[in-house]
């Protein structure tokens, strides 16, 4: 069996932990590629102080693998390039996502690996008629072409429960380098930590938050201690402001009273943003446009347009997120974006 591994200098650093946002698609008002806006987003979040991208994921929308809309390639290249251009000699986690049965994401990442990315994050939705043993050899497959980020997805955005044993076995394999962790569960969260601390691997696989609910108590801990890094789409947003988060929340860990007691405090806040953002009182259906919303009011993003146009902002959403902007003002960065939105843009 073939164990792909990551560079060294991105295995350190998805190893220490670090803030990987999960990358929108801009799209003009016909909803095709607008690939200046999408550019000016790849380096805005190099910028922010990202350590690496999540490309062609759930934010990025799954339709873009549509045969008629045939945007896979063309973001996931689109990407490639302008990491490739902006981020200079630091290390950079390039991620790509694959989703569907084995034969599919395989092809994603043998497209993904053609185009430099370092990592595949293998989504489980749609595979209710596979059991834990053909999740399993999927991502060992998939681990052939690419290391493996685990995915454990909430069931409100096609998700399912998947047992401690499934974790344990799924970091047992070589392949894997991570596992993010999105039940939005607190127990199957301890599940996914469960998993790794059984694991003869367990040391080796990097645990990151994706409970876009609760980024704080995982980093401070409330992952059985595990958690070093986050790959969010609450990070699409306010990346600066959460990459400070993050150094509060590492500042927290390593013994700093007062970077707790801040952390404590500002944890039940960004989940109430979230909330705003993720449209969670609609059931997440305005989430991908929430993210539009933001990144509009900034100037990065022309529209909140999605590729399915009943996929929009929900009634009041848009008051809701002026709402949490202004009660939480240290989630902000509208300044940093001020101060290199046209660079980024040209």
């Amino acid at each position: 069996m073939t164990t792909t591994t990551l560079p060294a200098a991105e295995a350190a650093l998805l190893a220490e932990g670090t803030v990987i946002p999960a990358h929108p698609l801009a799209l003009t008002a016909d909803r095709r590629l607008d690939e200046r806006r999408q550019r000016a987003l790849t380096r805005y979040y190099v910028d922010a102080g990202a350590g690496g991208l999540a490309v062609a994921v759930h934010t990025t929308q799954f339709a873009i693998r549509e045969p008629s809309i045939g945007l896979l390639r063309p973001v996931l290249a689109l990407a490639a390039e302008t990491m490739d251009a902006h981020v200079g000699d630091r290390p950079f986690l390039r991620i790509a996502g694959a989703c569907g049965p084995v034969e599919q994401a395989v092809a994603e990442a043998e497209l993904a690996a053609d185009l430099g990315y370092h990592a595949v994050l293998l989504s489980p939705g749609g595979l209710d008629r596979l059991d834990e043993a053909a999740l399993i050899d999927r991502a060992a497959a998939v681990g052939q072409v690419l290391p493996v980020i685990g995915f454990y997805l909430q069931e409100a955005v096609g998700g399912r429960r998947l047992s401690v044993d499934f974790w344990r076995r799924l970091a047992d394999l070589p392949q894997v380098v991570a596992i993010k962790a999105a039940p939005f569960d607190r127990y199957r969260t301890l599940d996914v930590a469960r998993g790794l601390a059984a694991s003869d691997r367990g040391g080796e696989v990097a645990l990151y938050t994706g409970n876009d609910d609760s980024i704080l108590l995982d980093l401070l801990g409330g992952a059985g201690g595990r958690v070093v890094g986050g790959l969010l789409g609450q990070w699409a947003v306010w990346t600066a402001g959460a990459v400070h988060t993050w150094e509060l929340a590492r500042r927290a860990r390593q013994g700093d009273g007062a970077a707790l007691r801040l952390a404590v405090e500002r944890a039940p806040q960004l989940t109430d943003a979230n909330g705003a953002v993720f449209d969670v009182h609609n059931a997440f259906h305005g989430c991908i446009a929430g993210v539009h919303e933001v990144l509009r009011g900034q100037g990065l993003l022309a529209g909140t347009w999605c590729l399915d146009p009943a996929e929009d902002l929900s009634p009041g959403q848009a008051a809701e997120i002026d709402r949490v902007r202004t009660a939480y003002p240290w989630l902000l960065d509208d300044d940093f974006v001020a101060e290199h939105r046209d660079r980024w843009l040209r």
